[in-house]
């Protein structure tokens, strides 16, 4: 089985390289050089945004499925330049959908819980998406694509991602928080936001399981623990020696100039734990599986 991954040196394509195992023959695509990737990945390094490389790459490798997790995920970006967002996330969302279709690949696409307002929390698969910053409504478009596109196709939209980076750069929030702590800065966190987060390895696990099984549709991946960022910064604190006083509550929509954030995007992730065999984890268990986690 052959597998294509879109922006290889992300935080969660990372993880998903790492544990494709021997099941799939993994290609994956980047802008930049990923160091560290063992020789059995196989990285194509151009810009997504050439239409022309990325057809030639499924014309040449033919992939039975593809995990498009590039996107650009910067709310702040995405706000501050509208057509720099749509260009990535909806125009080659939809290369990638119409190459999928053209060669009967399945395409997992990577959604965000920002496609809720956040006025209710606990969303379900059913429930109707409402961007409230032009992130959102890009990834809101680029679900709408791939649904139409074929029905075993699937959107899975991610709750916060913790962890640490397996390849690559990434963008991981408990990074940030390891490197400002080592220099005794405070680490703000927003009271105000209520999530589910994931921990990457499952995540990564998770993808590849729908890469290869017979599910299509909306599914919501996010862990068993619902708190505040505040509060998941505080727990995750303690666990890896940080001191607490250096953890500080803020308020994401009280920042000027910065594009505005859905309260309560916390996801209910039944489904998920009724179809994968892949276990949706707690903060703490999560935790531990990513600050363990072996290459």
């Amino acid at each position: 089985m052959i597998l294509l991954v879109t922006g290889l040196n992300g935080f969660v394509s990372g993880s998903i390289v790492a544990q494709a195992g021997k099941d799939w023959e993994v290609h994956g695509i980047s802008r930049s050089e990923v160091p560290g990737l063992p020789k059995e990945i196989q990285a194509h390094q151009f810009d997504l945004l050439e239409n022309g490389k990325v057809a030639e790459l499924f014309f040449k490798i033919k992939p039975d499925a593809v995990i498009h997790a590039a996107a650009i995920a910067n709310i702040d970006i995405c706000q501050n330049d509208c057509d720099l967002a749509e260009q990535i996330n909806v125009g080659i969302t939809r290369t990638v959908v119409d190459l999928c279709a053209q060669y009967g690949s399945k395409l997992v696409f990577c959604s965000t819980d920002s496609v809720f307002d956040g006025v209710n929390g606990h969303y379900n698969e059913t429930d109707e998406p409402h961007p409230i910053n032009v992130y959102a409504e890009t990834k809101v478009k680029a679900e709408q694509m791939v649904l139409a596109a074929s029905p075993k196709n699937v959107v899975a939209r991610l709750a916060l991602v913790m962890g640490l980076p397996v390849y690559g750069k990434g963008n991981s929030f408990l990074a940030d928080m390891l490197d400002k702590s080592s220099r005794h800065e405070s680490i703000k966190f927003p009271a105000n936001e209520i999530r589910t987060p994931i921990d990457v390895v499952t995540l990564g696990a998770a993808l590849l399981e729908l890469a290869g099984n017979d599910f299509g549709g909306i599914i919501h991946l996010s862990g068993n623990s619902r708190m505040t960022r505040y509060e998941m910064g505080l727990q995750i604190a303690q666990r890896v020696g940080i001191a607490s006083d250096l953890i500080v509550a803020t308020d994401s929509n009280a920042m000027p100039g910065r594009a505005p954030r859905a309260n309560d995007a916390s996801m209910d992730n039944s489904l998920a734990c009724r179809i994968l065999k892949t276990p949706m984890l707690s903060l703490a268990e999560g935790l531990d599986l990513t600050l363990n986690f072996k290459k």
